[in-house]
């Protein structure tokens, strides 16, 4: 790569901040924010200035191992294709196709090329045993999307940049960036928001770094944010603050949801949460009463047992005080890559429980089971068990609950390829590890979380630097993979036309299909004077042809469809190629009701299965109060997204971040002190973490980091392993899911906590 100064996204959060990276002498000289960038103007995190680190870590893999009985050894990349794609179709062929288990990380939905080529390797390998880092996560608000506004990722974005209320619930944007809503520098636009006289409610178990900045704080009991917020329906429909504004003529079943709301008063959830009646029905009578104001939910309230139906009455609270599709409020994205309708016009806006997994029955979405049940389906002998793994940049060891228990199911596995550049605590259990090239030797283009930024905007980076001819990019390696494996199910070749096919494909790459993306999107192309002709043969199309005709279809996503009419045009790869630090596309704008997707055209407010899930709800009304137990929620640095970014020293070095949080009284009464040791328990199951005792969290609640424990035997010495912490998973069970979406419970459930006693200690004793 040339010296001087190149233009990129940092890919490391979802919040897409702008970087300047110098280059001197083919190495990095520094890395600073982009002022031109037109979403995060200038502002990095920590996390951006690691990029160097990752790039240049000596740990990190440049060619595929194998595992020996004397360690890992180094493979020729066609040796290693040659022996994955042999390994896994004898699996197949010997098992069935079931036999195979995929998990996918969250670091795929930052990388176009790997979205691109997971597709056909997923159909490839032909398995239903699908995982990934989704249950965990942002399921509850997919499935919410799913069921009122027809299409899975038709995410409500905070209009941030314009609202007067801000009203977090279970999330620290000041940490993450935003999640689901994508925003930089949320410090700044919080503080335009206070200069414009608005201001930020915060309600979490612990008074994070985001509830430090927010005017009000409001500490609930973990679990409980469902009965909090149904009582704010309640007491919208009681005290007569129903107005739904731009959305008023396109929902239905609003008495259902009145019905429904009718037993939670805030008197009632004020005994579960925690909050009182009154903080309740202020909170309610806020969010109606500011014309320009948002209810954003996250991690808080969607991983926890009532986590669906908690996201599903967040939606519906926006709904009912006119907050959806007005600006200040929430509001949907307009792409320039629009999955949105690229999934609906071929009939891919998502499904849910269509079929259920194995052992536990839970149901499946978008195709994947939850990640929860992951060592289940390894462990437990039968039609279909899973006997053969793979892992695509994933550390579920670490990620998801019971965390020793999938440890057990890895070890025991037939065969298993990571396609990874570390060699973790999940990567360390396979055969074969495949390392992608890192990502400053790719080209970005960031389609997913392009539909979740706060303002529209198209952003290209092209690769920083040459990984070298002996590397491969990650959707070369699952292209590579795919394109085997269908030879060896068609008996070692293909028909000529399709062999010329994958090919064209592999010889293409990822960057050709986003520029025919761009291309045929809605700011694509400018088709001058004889616009005006081609848009009213545009809408004659559209009237003439049937609802569900390809060419329909394709005309509601070309530039020239009317709705798209006041869109900047003229968007491709070359012209993005002009502008390194980005387009701006302007601010989010009403959208409905073009963009929903349901089959009648309206916002279902009720749906049958969170309707049944609120008589689950109801009997916990009456069911006595736990008393006495410590109740367990996470928590995220804004130094520590994923686990891999601990092998980055500037971002684990100083203060010990891997700590138990307790409130002062709860330390008191179980003998903890500043700095010394604790036990945290369940089950059986025991991780030891010294003890930071704070105000910041709430009475009976504690905390712990996640994506610590790099203390497994058998993990390469690296600068993760010399900042072990402990792995929040180990004591979390996989038996506590969310009964609507199979969501893992992470949040909520109870621990044993004890002063820790070393083993010499508890035998003198």
């Amino acid at each position: 790569m040339d010296n001087g100064t190149h233009y990129r996204t940092c890919h490391l959060c979802e919040a897409m901040c702008g970087v300047a990276i110098e280059v001197k002498g083919g190495r990095i000289a520094s890395i600073r924010g982009d002022d031109k960038d037109p979403l995060s103007h200038g502002h990095i995190c920590p996390k951006a200035v690691a990029l160097q680190d990752l790039q240049e870590d000596p740990e990190r893999l440049r060619k595929p191992v194998r595992k020996t009985s004397t360690g890992w050894q180094e493979m020729e990349w066609d040796e290693a294709f040659s022996r994955v794609a042999e390994k896994l179709h004898s699996t197949r062929t010997t098992h069935g196709r079931n036999s195979i288990g995929v998990y996918l990380g969250n670091p795929n939905v930052h990388n176009h090329g790997s979205l691109i080529a997971t597709m056909p390797f997923l159909r490839a390998i032909g398995t239903q045993n699908r995982f990934s880092a989704t249950s965990n996560d942002q399921l509850p608000h997919m499935l919410a999307s799913l069921e009122m506004f027809g299409h899975q990722v038709l995410f409500p974005i905070p209009d941030i940049d314009n609202t007067d209320l801000f009203i977090c619930i279970g999330g620290n944007p000041m940490a993450s960036n935003g999640s689901l809503m994508s925003v930089p520098d949320f410090r700044g636009r919080l503080k335009a928001l206070k200069q414009r006289g608005g201001k930020m409610i915060v309600v979490d178990p612990r008074r994070t770094e985001t509830a430090r900045q927010a005017e009000e704080f409001y500490f609930v009991r973990p679990g409980t944010d469902a009965f909090l917020l149904m009582a704010m329906v309640n007491t919208l429909f009681t005290d007569g603050l129903i107005h739904p504004g731009p959305a008023e003529h396109l929902i239905k079943d609003i008495d259902l949801l009145r019905l429904a709301s009718l037993p939670f008063t805030p008197e009632t959830a004020a005994e579960r949460t925690g909050i009182p009646a009154e903080t309740i029905r202020n909170l309610a009578h806020q969010l109606a009463s500011t014309p320009k104001a948002a209810l954003y939910t996250r991690m808080g309230t969607s991983t926890q047992t009532f986590g669906s139906t908690a996201t599903w009455l967040a939606y519906c609270l926006n709904i009912l005080t006119g907050k959806l599709d007005s600006i200040g409020g929430v509001m949907f994205t307009q792409p320039a890559i629009d999955l949105i309708a690229l999934g609906a016009m071929s009939g891919q806006r998502g499904h849910f429980g269509k079929r259920h997994s194995r052992v536990k029955g839970l149901p499946e979405f978008a195709g994947e089971y939850p990640a929860s049940t992951m060592a289940d389906e390894i462990l437990t002998p039968g039609e279909g068990q899973v006997r053969a793994f793979v892992t695509v940049a994933g550390n579920p060891v670490l990620s998801s609950p019971n965390g020793r228990r999938l440890d057990e199911a890895l070890s025991g596995l037939d065969f298993m390829v990571s396609v990874d550049y570390y060699i973790n605590e999940t990567t360390r259990h396979a055969d074969i590890i495949l390392p992608p090239t890192a990502a400053l030797e790719r080209s970005h283009y960031d389609i997913i979380f392009n539909m979740l930024a706060v303002r529209n905007l198209a952003k290209y980076s092209e690769a920083l630097f040459d990984a070298g001819p002996d590397s491969r990019h990650d959707w070369q390696i699952l292209l590579e993979l795919a394109h085997k494996l269908e030879k060896l199910r068609k008996g070692g070749k293909l028909p000529v036309r399709s062999e010329l096919g994958w090919r064209a494909f592999k010889q293409l790459g990822p960057d050709p299909i986003v520029d025919l993306l761009l291309r045929t999107g809605p700011y694509g192309t400018d088709t001058g004077r004889v616009r005006g002709i081609l848009e009213p043969a545009m809408s004659l199309l559209q009237g003439l042809l049937p609802k569900k005709h390809a060419l329909r279809s394709l005309s509601q996503l070309s530039s020239l469809n009317p709705q798209w009419q006041e869109l900047p045009k003229g968007l491709s790869l070359k012209r993005l190629k002009e502008h390194p630090s980005g387009i701006d596309l302007g601010a989010l704008r009403p959208a409905l009701p073009n963009r929903l997707f349901t089959r009648d055209g309206k916002i279902n407010l009720a749906p049958r299965r969170y309707l049944e899930d609120v008589e689950r709800l109801h009997q916990q009304l009456s069911a006595p109060q736990p008393s006495g137990e410590l109740l367990l929620v996470g928590r995220r640095h804004v130094r520590s997204n994923n686990s891999w970014m601990h092998n980055s020293q500037r971002l684990v070095k100083g203060k010990e971040r891997c700590t138990l949080l307790v409130h002062p009284q709860d330390a008191s009464r179980l003998g903890l002190h500043e700095g010394g040791q604790a036990e945290i328990s369940t089950a059986g199951q025991q991780i030891v973490l010294p003890v930071e005792i704070t105000e910041d969290m709430m009475q009976g609640v504690v905390s712990i980091p996640h994506g610590w424990g790099h203390n497994r035997e058998g993990t390469k010495q690296s600068t993760a392993s010399r900042h072990p912490g402990a792995s929040i998973n180990d004591v979390l069970s996989d038996d506590h899911t969310d009964p609507v979406a199979g969501t893992s419970v992470l949040n909520g459930q109870p621990v044993t906590v004890k002063v820790w006693q070393p083993k010499q200690q508890r035998k003198s004793a």
